[in-house]
């Protein structure tokens, strides 16, 4: 493997029970609750994505991580990329990083994206019901990062030439985010850091220079909606207009139509031929999308996603990672490990088996 590439995987740490989900959803509420409810909404839809040999795994025991970063990188993956959730001081989903601080293991390479949004209802569709509300602030900036300085610290967190890599996925919600970059540098190099490393995620506002917000870097955003494609089935005219017309006078209903339904190969193939930005960009991939576990309408689905289309994905970014950045700086992003409410996880699954990490080891080398 070329070993300048570092592929890292986006890791939701949402497999264990918490009070505040326990409260708004029903006890004993994790992200595998919704997996398991998932149906198969059309022809040739696939849900639901059920884990290899069903394992529902606990994040409260650190094993099951052990075992994750162990099969990670039997297949080519440096390391992962904890979302992270501080809301003013309180912490949310934290079990699974701490675990991993305090007892050293696994011995696997990390960082952490501050998702910094409002938690809403956006399953139920209810995307106005706040559940948990970000406010931002300078002065809880101030104490968020040296909350985080400990976990920069440690040998195993993702360093660009000696800097702790930190993302943020929405850095335009914060009012004043560039004097919070200020504040996040000042604090590091304190604690004896030449500097942070801040990559800005793009999957809302796309196509800045990082620079504006106090960044370094940007990152895409796998799947890209603004690269989707046609809707799935437009390619036949005549067959989908009269398939929308049944649906729509109630004679034979469709799911294609109240859900968003595209087709994978389009986005891959646009999202390969994106125009390079002039600024520091990092590529992301995903093996698959469809969000239609979480969401009971309007979910946002690819259909025909195989591990071949995305092994062809895998190698273009590799080639493009290789031709415009630096040896020392040269990270792909994945979306993702383990969002299995989202369909998108390269952990292995009962219809696919290991076949996406196969396809990601071949193209990787």
């Amino acid at each position: 493997m070329n070993n300048n590439i570092k592929p890292i995987a986006l890791y939701l740490p949402q497999y264990h029970e918490i009070k505040e989900n326990d409260e708004w959803w029903g006890k004993g509420f994790t992200e595998w609750t919704n997996v398991k409810k998932a149906t198969s909404l059309f022809e040739n839809h696939y849900q639901p994505h059920v884990p290899l040999d069903k394992v529902y795994y606990n994040l409260n025991d650190n094993n099951v991580l052990i075992n994750q970063a162990n099969l990670a990188k039997q297949y080519g993956i440096y390391g992962f990329c904890f979302y992270h959730y501080w809301f003013n001081g309180k912490l949310v989903l934290e079990t699974p990083i701490h675990n991993l601080l305090k007892s050293r293991e696994p011995e696997f390479p990390f960082c952490l994206c501050w998702a910094n949004e409002n938690w809403t209802r956006s399953w139920d569709g209810l995307e106005k019901n706040i559940l948990m509300q970000q406010n931002h602030s300078l002065e809880d900036d101030e104490k968020h990062i040296n909350y985080l300085i400990p976990f920069f610290k440690d040998d195993r967190y993702i360093k660009i030439d000696g800097k702790p890599v930190f993302l943020v996925y929405r850095s335009e919600l914060h009012p004043d985010i560039k004097a919070a970059t200020k504040i996040w540098r000042n604090e590091v190099q304190k604690a004896g850091f030449d500097d942070i490393f801040l990559i800005r995620v793009e999957n809302f506002q796309r196509n800045m220079n990082p620079a504006e917000h106090g960044f370094d870097a940007g990152v895409e955003f796998a799947p890209d909606e603004t690269l989707k494609g046609k809707k799935a089935g437009k390619k036949s005219i005549i067959k989908y207009v009269l398939k929308k017309i049944l649906h729509q006078t109630a004679i034979k209903k469709s799911a294609i139509f109240e859900n968003s339904v595209y087709t994978y190969s389009d986005v891959v193939t646009n999202m390969i031929n994106r125009k390079k930005p002039n600024y520091k960009y990092f590529r992301c991939i995903c093996p698959s999308w469809d969000n239609s576990a979480r969401r009971k309408k309007n979910a946002l689905i690819y259909t025909g996603s195989t591990p071949q289309i995305f092994g062809k994905w895998v190698r273009a970014m590799k080639e493009y990672t290789e031709r415009n950045l630096l040896e020392y700086e040269q990270l792909l992003f994945i979306n993702a490990w383990n969002e299995w409410g989202e369909g998108c996880h390269l952990e292995p699954d009962e219809k696919w088996g290991f076949e996406y990490l196969e396809e990601f080891k071949k193209n990787i080398l």
